[in-house]
Parts: structure tokens; C-alpha cells; sequence
């Protein structure tokens, strides 16, 4: 696997019923499988604890970041200091790197039990989750609560989508990417991540303020390209960032996840206009009407 994020591919191109070759460039997308170990466990029965517990579609880059956001939004890990280290597979060879697996190494003798992660992503989701399943979930990691003081304006939510559209530097050069950005009160961005799936985006962002210990994201704002489901609003107040922004629509579990935990969830933010799903209290407006 290679680690490239733009692939080079020959296409047709058809305008006003005339066929051209040319070249053009494709988000790359590939698999990553994120593997555990049990780093100060030592040997048991002559084999070192390793599990496999989730592979992903993603697109190369940031991995480490893409890892360590996904271990944290799934309570695996609380903090940075439970990661000892973070590796790709070596080949068979031992001469090349394979950047499609990556290990992490907690700091612990025994790997833990993930009974959620396996129903999460070894099934599909036809297989008896429900709304109130992913709530119970929630509600069991016993999360700080989300900060309330401090609002921000409709100035600044309307300035983030053109804000976030110039740095998708790869969707600039594809069209193919999500984009997930970590953004200040007064609209400052801080970082901003793409890939393919929009999950794995926020994943990223997640996992950059991990490894930098900015977590929680109490006074951040998140915001993403595209709509907002349910996992990305998981991310969003496990991380624990008060308000959420998509350019495209909610989910009725994501309107759901954000009216329970006390996220302000703000969706079609584009073109100077956006609705408030829930917590409205945190966006300061000259005048609030209600039809």
C-alpha cells in the first residue's frame, strides 16, 4: 500500500457531445486496520496479546491522528500518556513498511474487553442497534459536561464555511474528500483534516488534539462539509466541544444525540444563513424569531 493521497488515473471527458482523454486526479482511498496490543504484558501462552478491532476506508495520511481519535471517541483510551507507541507493519521481509496496518501499543497488561467495538464494527447496522442503544452508550461513559457560558456570534458561524472551503487543499484538487476543522470562538481555525469518509475526518481532528493534550474541546467549535450523523456528533461530545456545525443537514439521531448531551448542533451553514436543532442559547443574535 502506498501512502500517496491523490492517484493519477486517465479518464474520458465528454463537453458538448465531443470525447477527450485526459488526466485527472482521485482521492485515494485504501484500508487501514488498526490493531491493539498489550505493550507491558510480556508473553502469554508464548504469544504477545494482540487483537484487531477495527479496519476502515481511509485516506492515507494522518494515521496516527486517525487512531488515536478513533481509540479515544470509542473509550478505549482517556488520555495520550496510554499509548506507548504506534507502528506500521513491517513486511515479511522486514525491508519494506505496509501502511495499511497500524498497532498501537497501550500501556497495560491485558488488552481490555470491547464488546461495543465488535458490535459496532464487525456488524453491519441492520443487525439490532438501536437509537436508544447508542444513547445508553453515551450516557455509561460518564462525560464532563459540555461548557454553557460563553457564546459565539451569527458573524462568525456564517464566516466558517469559506473559511473551511479554502483550506480543503486535497477536495480543491479531487472533489472527492470530507473535511472535518477544529475552529476558536472568534472564528479562528486552528486545524483542519480530509478524507474520504467523514467520520474518519473528525477522527483526525479528534486525534490531533489528543496527541497535542488539547483536549476536551470546551471552548472549540467543530465544524464539517457535509451533513451531520449520529457518529459525528458521538465524536463531537465525547470530545467534548459545545457546538457542532455541518454545511448539509442533521440525521434525526444526530438533532437527538445533540438535544440530550447539550450540543448546539447548526446545520445547512452556507450562503450567510443556518438552523439551530438544539441549544440555541449559545448563539448570540440581535433578534430571535420563532414562526
Amino acid at each position: 500500500m502506498s501512502r500517496l493521497r491523490k492517484t493519477k488515473h486517465r479518464i474520458w471527458t465528454v463537453k458538448s457531445g465531443r470525447m477527450q482523454r485526459k488526466s485527472d486526479l482521485l482521492a485515494t482511498e485504501e484500508p487501514l486496520e488498526i490493531q491493539l496490543s498489550a505493550s507491558s504484558s510480556g508473553q502469554q501462552n508464548g504469544r504477545y496479546q494482540q487483537r484487531t478491532i477495527a479496519i476502515t476506508m481511509r485516506t492515507p495520511g494522518n494515521d496516527y491522528e486517525l487512531a488515536a481519535g478513533f481509540l479515544y471517541s470509542e473509550g478505549v483510551i482517556q488520555q495520550k500518556d496510554e499509548i506507548t507507541q504506534m507502528t506500521y507493519c513491517v513486511g515479511e521481509k522486514r525491508e519494506q513498511q505496509e501502511y495499511n496496518l497500524l498497532n498501537v501499543g497501550l500501556n497495560r497488561s491485558q488488552l481490555p474487553e470491547l464488546p461495543h467495538l465488535e458490535r459496532h464494527f464487525f456488524t453491519n447496522s441492520a443487525c439490532g442497534i438501536c437509537g436508544s442503544t447508542l444513547l445508553d452508550d453515551l450516557h455509561n461513559r460518564r462525560l464532563p459536561p459540555l461548557d454553557h457560558d460563553r457564546a459565539v456570534t451569527s458573524t462568525v458561524l456564517n464566516s466558517l464555511p469559506n473559511t473551511l472551503r479554502a483550506k480543503q487543499i486535497l477536495f480543491e484538487s479531487t472533489g472527492g474528500l470530507h473535511a472535518a476543522a477544529l475552529f476558536d470562538r472568534v472564528g479562528k481555525l486552528i486545524t483542519v483534516r480530509e478524507d474520504v469518509g467523514r467520520h474518519n475526518a473528525v477522527d483526525k481532528l479528534v486525534g490531533w488534539a489528543l496527541l497535542n493534550k488539547q483536549l476536551p474541546l470546551s471552548d472549540k467549535i467543530i465544524m464539517v462539509s457535509g451533513r451531520a450523523s449520529y457518529e459525528l456528533l458521538q465524536k463531537c461530545v465525547v470530545a467534548g466541544a459545545p457546538i457542532f456545525c455541518a454545511v448539509s443537514a442533521p440525521s434525526s439521531l444526530a438533532v437527538e444525540i445533540a438535544a440530550e448531551f447539550g450540543v448546539t448542533l447548526v446545520g445547512f451553514l452556507r450562503d450567510q444563513r443556518f438552523n439551530i436543532y438544539s441549544k440555541p442559547e449559545r448563539i448570540a443574535l440581535p433578534v430571535l424569531e420563532t414562526t
